[in-house]
């Protein structure tokens, strides 16, 4: 069993994003400093200002690093991502290293489900085609019958989950409780069917899954697999009264392709909360659809964030210390 450490090691937190809530607050920092004192604890907000600090940081909290960075970390150990993604950070020189990754999946996988629902519902009910009546002072009740398609009942009706991970593990749950039939694909069928899952495929039968399934959340990591997953051929699979929603990530929709399905109805319509490129640019036809809902890569906001992160981490962080096997490993060879 690895011995417990004693040492003082430098800490190195690293995020740059242009969006606030992204960016490591100053409680958090000033917390692990109180709980860890005999530790170096850094932070910066951009990597510019981290270069001093490269070199000698065993532990690193961020959320992207770029190859040439990582060869001059000599001292490097463990890397927790600030994200559920991962892909940003599965480089050669890394995957083949000895650096341990773990990711951020716990901390957003509740929020992220809650938010899986929240866009059912909205397409299911109609919701999008009520808020745009109500701004223009339209009584829409005959439109929200008569428009098609026609609102649904979300409980009898059939999910079907792309990725059971974190993310689908809490979507499933949700949507079982609501008397709604759940269906899966995951890379490993065999496995354990979590809670509230009817049925799990192989990723190799997941026209089975679209052909069945009213609703088709995405929720899957992005690895070579995954990457256009839901393309022309695929998307003609799904039932012509089925919504697709995207939580994933961007890449793994190709955006031409459902554009020309919404715009010939071939299904009934999509919620899309990631994109290929972000933020999505003004001149994208995927604004003006009437049956695609877009939210703007909100689904992991909460005023909760950073409590569950510093949840995460600094758990991990005593685990690291004492020797004892860190939470939320990533598989860095298989990208999940």
């Amino acid at each position: 069993m690895t011995q417990p450490r004693h040492e003082a090691i430098k800490v190195l937190l690293v995020l740059q994003h242009r969006f606030d809530l992204w960016k490591v607050p100053a409680w958090f920092v000033e917390k692990l400093r109180a709980e860890f004192p005999a530790l170096q604890i850094v932070h910066f907000d951009q990597y510019d200002d981290a270069e001093n600090d490269i070199a000698d940081s065993e532990v690193l909290f961020t959320a992207s690093l770029h190859p040439d960075q990582f060869l001059r970390m000599k001292s490097l150990r463990w890397i927790h991502a600030a994200s559920a993604a991962v892909h940003q950070f599965l480089f050669p020189e890394l995957v083949r290293s000895d650096v341990i990754l773990t990711n951020s999946s716990e901390v957003h996988a509740p929020v992220v489900a809650e938010h899986v629902m929240a866009l059912l519902f909205a397409v299911a009910k109609k919701i999008p085609l009520a808020v745009r009546s109500q701004t223009e002072h339209t009584w829409a009740q005959e439109a929200v019958w008569k428009e098609a398609p026609k609102p649904m009942e979300v409980a009898g009706s059939t999910l079907g989950l792309i990725g059971l991970g974190s993310i689908g593990r809490h979507v499933a749950r949700m949507a079982s409780s609501l008397g709604m039939k759940v269906i899966a694909v995951r890379e490993h069928p065999g496995k354990e069917k979590p809670a509230g899952v009817d049925a799990v495929y192989a990723t190799s039968e997941i026209d089975r899954l679209l052909e069945q399934a009213d609703f088709v959340a995405m929720a899957a990591p992005l690895t070579p697999a995954t990457g256009g997953l839901m393309n022309a051929e695929r998307l003609s699979k799904m039932k012509p009264n089925a919504y697709l929603i995207n939580v994933g990530r961007g890449a793994q929709v190709d955006e031409s392709a459902l554009a020309e399905t919404l715009r010939s109805r071939k299904i009934a319509g999509a919620a899309l909360d990631v994109f290929e490129k972000e933020p999505l640019p003004s001149d994208s036809p995927l604004w003006t659809f009437d049956n695609l809902l877009i939210t703007p890569h909100s689904a992991g906001i909460t005023d909760k964030l950073w409590f569950r992160h510093y949840e995460l981490f600094s758990d991990n962080l005593r685990r690291y210390l004492a020797g004892k096997p860190l939470r939320s490993v990533v598989s860095k060879k298989e990208g999940y």
